[in-house]
């Protein structure tokens, strides 16, 4: 079991996974624009091959409009 922040809340994994499964695996918003991995932007073609390991934080940043 590993623990990792998502968006600042505790998440418990089995395993380390990539980014992609970590999408596919908890409640992210739709319109989510970007994922960080310990303040560092992991682009959309490297998120199967980017690992979430034990302690990391990671944040789905997503488009808030405003007027």
């Amino acid at each position: 079991m590993i623990k990792i922040t998502v968006n600042g809340d505790p998440v418990d994994l089995e395993t380390e996974m990539s980014v992609q499964q970590l999408l596919d695996t908890v409640d992210v918003p739709p319109n989510y624009l970007a994922v960080e991995v310990n303040a560092d932007v992991v682009p959309r073609e490297d998120y199967a091959s980017a690992i979430v390991r034990d302690g990391d934080a990671v944040e789905v940043v997503t488009l808030v409009g405003g007027g």
